[in-house]
């Protein structure tokens, strides 16, 4: 089962990776809630989001409503509490980009949070598809953009749709922790499940290739 995804891998024309708990070791979420003085509220929510009880996009608005974040606390919290990089991670995404290979970033996360992360991964601003947070022009908590695909359950897989779409990508792949990036291969032509920040039974069971360092695709890549 996992030969068949390596095979997909070692022919990827396009690499896409999930950010909170896949290219980072916290939830962006739940640590901007705790910087928020609402961190055991959220993680509950999370929690059932990732296991899928309710729609993402319910608990991304029930999340946002207890956190109200405002612009100052953003900007405090990112010079504050900079993301851990996930081990390998930096070094597998080199790889890939030696190799001429487009990488993307598709997170149910806020993109002013993973913009400072695609920097660090010479990412382009462009290729992260992530949730807009909107603020009043006094700074206030706005809500977030509800017409872009991440903020919706299915989200991902539309997200990759596009892109095989207009970039006309064969082999495309997919490497995340969650039920949201198992559900999105298909379209993804390969689904590698990583369990090395947190392991989730439902994707370490379906995935046909999981890892738990990213050491191991760095191998397969150099084979």
């Amino acid at each position: 089962m996992s030969g068949e995804v390596q095979k997909i891998l070692k022919n990827a024309d396009c690499v896409c990776f999930d950010v909170d708990s896949t290219v980072i070791q916290e939830e962006g979420i739940d640590e901007l809630a705790k910087f928020c003085n609402k961190g055991a509220e959220v993680a509950n929510l999370t929690t059932k989001a990732m296991t899928g009880t309710m729609t993402f996009q319910e608990s991304l608005k029930m999340r946002l409503d207890i956190i109200q974040p405002t612009l100052t606390q953003i900007r405090d919290f990112l010079k504050t509490r900079p993301p851990t990089l996930t081990p390998g991670v930096k070094n597998l995404i080199n790889l890939l980009h030696s190799r001429k290979i487009p990488v993307y970033l598709i997170s149910g996360g806020f993109k002013c949070i993973i913009a400072p992360i695609a920097a660090q991964l010479n990412i382009p601003y462009d290729h992260i598809y992530a949730n807009k947070l909107k603020f009043y022009y006094t700074g206030e908590h706005a809500g977030f953009d509800e017409n872009a695909p991440t903020s919706r359950s299915g989200g991902k897989a539309v997200v990759i749709d596009l892109l095989k779409k207009q970039h006309n990508y064969k082999n495309v792949i997919l490497i995340g922790d969650g039920a949201t990036d198992l559900e999105a291969s298909p379209p993804a032509d390969g689904f590698i499940g990583y369990g090395g920040n947190v392991i989730r039974p439902t994707v370490q069971a379906k995935a046909k290739w999981f890892v738990t360092d990213f050491n191991e695709v760095i191998d397969v890549l150099n084979q």
